[in-house]
């Protein structure tokens, strides 16, 4: 029973980014469709379930190389797409690149998900099989990440599409966050 309630803990943990960028992309979306809600909450559970599997793969021989650069790759990708967001949130017409495409998605999800890669290596440390370890991880991640996006949807509805500016900060915050959590650690 331990292992699983470690399982989880890493799950939320490992989740968060997807929760917080989830709300921005709730923030910035402009349709208030439930499929969109699932959009971004499957490409964000699918890649933290696919990561630890990657970083199983990998194993400890490539630890090293990633740790150096995966917080700089996090910090970068959610820097760009935040700064694409306030750009675009400061323009006067409503033509605005809508941040669900596949492209812009795949972005958010390996930025994301890069720390999931590292945890990967050590799941198998847990007295669980590794399939349900990951399985918890992408479930876990999956339905924050659905309801960041509503929680996100309901922020745009009471503050007006200016909050997107809020949006790309938060994306921001969090690319600054990752990198400052490693070059500390």
């Amino acid at each position: 029973m331990a292992g699983i309630f470690q399982i989880l803990l890493i799950s939320f943990s490992l989740a968060i980014d997807a929760f917080s960028v989830s709300i921005a992309g709730g923030i910035k979306s402009q349709t208030s469709k439930i499929a969109h809600a699932l959009k971004i909450a499957l490409f964000f559970g699918i890649f933290q379930l696919v990561m630890p599997l990657i970083g199983l793969l990998i194993s400890e021989a490539m630890k090293h190389y990633i740790t150096t650069i995966d917080h700089w790759i996090a910090f970068i990708l959610l820097g760009i797409i935040g700064i694409k967001m306030i750009h675009e949130a400061s323009k006067n017409n409503d033509e605005k690149k809508e941040i669900l495409d596949i492209k812009t998605l795949f972005i958010l999800s390996i930025a994301t998900s890069i720390d999931a890669l590292i945890v990967g290596i050590t799941l198998n440390l847990f007295k669980i099989p590794f399939v349900i370890s990951i399985g918890i991880i992408g479930v876990v991640t999956f339905i924050l990440s659905f309801l960041g996006f509503l929680f996100g949807k309901q922020i745009r509805k009471l503050f007006g599409k200016r909050v997107e500016i809020l949006g790309g900060v938060c994306l921001i915050i969090i690319g600054l966050k990752i990198l400052i959590e490693h070059l500390i650690v």
